[in-house]
Parts: structure tokens; C-alpha cells; sequence
């Protein structure tokens, strides 16, 4: 079946359209329909997990299902016309999407740091991890961030995306991106960026270990807020 999807604000002017029609396969949920319109729009990737659904004027959630001749919109938050290279969020995260976020004409090069769930620590094994951020100052931390990087390398985009919530073993709990015209700057600004967002972004996790667990920062050594960028 097909369903006529409405756009608002930042979506549609994303989009350039305020209707899209949507292929879906019977049956169909309102998580069906947003992974369909983030393949087929991927420029809204990175904006649809903080949208809303709603399913004949009615908010809807995630299986809430979806029929022919239904009228659905996807509506973005008030914030959702925001930066959205640099985000918290507790959905699952997509490199290609951030990748998106940074890639311009003038890049020859796209470095991505993908942070992920590891199983042992020092000989100590890991159940899980819970993440848990500041979020505004979070947000606020991570754009400082794109403007040092901006200074030293003044052709460099930036995106950082950080999930927080519950995370098992392999799930990716960090994304970066940096894009620049030669490799060598983005393998530099790549890696200022993931180590100063250790040092002075407000996100904690717990790990969960198989006998116990334990609120903590970066493995080599303590969030430090007032810590000055290394000349």
C-alpha cells in the first residue's frame, strides 16, 4: 500500500515538499512507516527520532498500526529546526547519518570515530552500560567543541552524536565526524574532538559488571570541565 505522509516545519523545508507518499507493506506500523521515510528522505534522518506520529489526529506510538486511506503526519519538536550535528539522544545511532551531517564539496576526507559497548575492562567484565547527560550544556559543550576545531582547522564540519539510556555489549554509544579537505586533518581533528568531549562534556555512564557496578568517566582519567585545549 502507499500512504500520503504530511511534513511540517523543519522537516518539510528539509524535504522541499509538505506531502510525501510512502510504500509500505501490510501490515504496517507507525516504525515501519518512520524507517521508510528515513530511507527514502535521508536527509530527515537525523531529525525523524525526536519527531512525533500521529495517526488520524490522534498522537500515535511506535506499533501503533497504519492502514490505507489513514491520514498520518510526522510532526518535529519546536527545537527540531536546531543544529542536528550535534546531539544526545536515547535512540539507536546511525554513522551514515552523521556522515550525511559533514560531507560538503570541499571534503576529501571523512573521519568517523564510532564509540562502542566493550565487554572487558582491566580484566573485568561487562554487563551493560547506562549513560546519563546534562543534556542542554551537553549540546552547548559539543558546538565549543566544533568551534576549536574550527580554529585550528578552519575548513573542518563537525557532527557528534552520544546516545545515553541503557546499552548493551556492541551497541555504539558514540559517533563523530569530522570532514576536511585532506586526510591528515581529519585524523588530527578527529581525535581532539572525542578527546576533549571526554574531558569537558557532562555525560557519565554506569558500568554494570557481572558482581556489581559503578558510576565513571573516561578510562584514562577524570572529566575535567575547566581543562583548556593543548596547544
Amino acid at each position: 500500500m502507499h500512504v500520503k505522509v504530511l511534513l511540517f516545519a523543519a522537516l518539510a523545508e528539509r524535504a522541499n515538499r509538505h506531502e510525501a507518499l510512502v510504500p509500505l507493506p501490510e501490515p504496517a506500523t507507525v516504525h515501519t512507516l518512520l524507517a521508510e521515510v528515513g530511507r527514502l528522505h535521508p536527509e530527515l534522518a537525523d531529525l525523524l527520532p525526536r519527531c512525533f506520529v500521529s495517526v488520524n489526529q490522534e498522537y500515535a506510538n511506535a506499533e501503533t498500526p497504519i492502514g490505507p486511506g489513514d491520514e498520518i503526519a510526522i510532526l518535529p519538536p519546536v527545537s527540531g529546526g536546531e543544529d542536528g550535528r550535534f546531539r544526545i539522544t536515547d535512540q539507536p545511532l546511525s554513522a551514515d547519518a552523521v556522515i550525511r551531517l559533514v560531507s560538503n564539496p570541499r571534503a576529501g576526507a571523512v573521519l568517523t570515530f564510532v564509540g562502542t559497548v566493550r565487554e572487558f575492562t582491566h580484566g573485568q567484565r561487562t554487563v551493560s552500560l547506562t549513560y546519563e547527560a546534562y543534556v542542554p550544556m551537553a549540546i552547548q559543550k559539543m558546538k565549543q567543541i566544533a568551534d576549536e576545531i574550527k580554529q585550528r582547522w578552519p575548513q573542518a564540519e563537525v557532527a557528534m552524536h552520544h546516545r545515553i539510556g541503557d546499552l548493551a555489549i556492541e551497541d555504539i554509544a558514540v559517533i563523530i565526524a569530522v570532514a576536511t579537505p585532506h586526510r591528515s586533518e581529519s585524523f588530527e581533528a578527529g581525535r581532539y574532538a572525542i578527546e576533549r568531549l571526554k574531558q569537558i562534556v557532562p555525560i557519565w555512564k554506569k558500568e554494570i559488571w557481572e558482581d556489581g557496578s559503578e558510576w565513571k568517566g573516561h578510562q584514562q582519567g577524570p572529566w575535567n570541565p575547566l581543562s583548556r585545549p593543548e596547544d
